[in-house]
């Protein structure tokens, strides 16, 4: 397993320099060399090729997904840093945007795409549809991001009283998982509530017109309800769920890629490094795109903490930990193994 004093102790030894950084002779010429390599073993592919063996990685291209609110990958794309950074080897950057983390993991899998980040819960049923990903690094563990909510004038100001009430959260994501974490603290189980399987939009909808009784949610989507509706927090994830997010590439890229995953780690590891001291400048880049006003945006990003730190065996035990509690209510048809799916360099 890798640790910050191996390789991203070198590979991150620059982040504290200007956001556009060059890349070294050294890095170049490996590189180079690298993509030579892949060009020389890569044969024609035919269209009509299934997914895993499509167009993907090709050498000259990296190929990102993003989702509007992942902070770090906007701001990345948005400055156009890394796609300078990279010329000097002579590739490019593409970037596609999606909705969320599943169909961003589907893209991975379909070959559409090198690299992505998502929350917790989109990998692990990646990796149990056979999805060749690998977690490639970690952002650390942000509980305050997502919390419980109820309606200000509501009767409900314990997890215990949310037996035989309605619950509404995204089946499958982060929230998933910390809702059955929370019941659990309070002696309920999953079969003790009514959960409501609903996208934040129409959630929100829910929530304010009184047809759920609770909705488990994380940020920016907190704070906008917070702010719109005055609604109390009965708890967020702290001692429960570690509501960490993932950077994953494709098996595939990383094998043939190596380099070039490095130089994007880079620069993803030095846009943290500004996203986490410009918190006012990122909500003011964010606003107009998400449709939220600055100042709420700021509230979410004051309170997540961001960082490219390389997988432990204690993350991976905590994955594994969500991997297992969705087994075990079904929302997976089987059991898998974290580990198998984490990058060793």
């Amino acid at each position: 397993m890798l640790t910050k004093s191996s390789f991203f102790s070198s590979l991150l030894k620059k982040s504290q320099k200007p956001i556009i950084f060059r890349s070294s002779l050294l890095f170049t010429i490996g590189l180079s060399l690298t993509l030579a390599i892949s060009a020389c073993a890569s044969n024609s592919v035919n269209p009509t090729s299934t997914p895993n063996n499509s167009q993907s990685n090709k050498s000259n291209v990296v190929r990102i997904g993003y989702q509007k609110a992942s902070t770090v990958l906007y701001v990345l794309k948005t400055k156009g840093d890394l796609e300078k950074s990279l010329k000097t080897a002579g590739i490019s950057v593409t970037w596609t945007e999606f909705p969320s983390g599943p169909p961003l993991l589907e893209a991975l899998n379909a070959g559409s795409i090198d690299f992505g980040y998502t929350g917790e819960a989109p990998p692990v049923f990646a990796q149990a549809a056979d999805t060749p990903i690998l977690y490639v690094a970690y952002d650390p563990a942000n509980p305050k991001n997502e919390a419980i909510l109820v309606p200000k004038d509501s009767p409900i100001r314990s997890l215990a009283q949310l037996k035989g009430k309605k619950v509404a959260f995204a089946k499958g994501s982060n929230t998933n998982y910390f809702i059955v974490k929370a019941l659990e603290k309070a002696g309920l189980s999953y079969s003790d509530i009514k959960p409501i399987s609903l996208k934040p939009s129409d959630a929100r909808a829910a929530f304010e017109g009184k047809n759920v009784d609770a909705w488990v949610i994380w940020d920016p989507y907190l704070a906008v309800a917070q702010k719109a509706t005055g609604a109390y927090v009965i708890t967020d994830a702290t001692g429960l769920a570690p509501n960490r997010s993932y950077y994953l590439a494709a098996k595939s890229f990383v094998e043939k890629n190596p380099q070039a995953l490095k130089a994007v780690l880079v620069g993803v590891k030095q846009t943290s490094e500004w996203v986490k001291k410009n918190h006012a400048g990122v909500a003011k880049l964010l606003s107009p795109v998400l449709g939220i006003e600055a100042d709420v945006l700021e509230t979410a990003e004051k309170r997540h903490d961001y960082d490219v730190l390389p997988m432990t065996d204690d993350v991976v035990a905590q994955q594994q930990q969500i991997a297992d509690t969705f087994y075990k209510i079904k929302l997976i048809p089987h059991p898998i193994n974290v580990k198998e799916a984490v990058w060793r360099n």
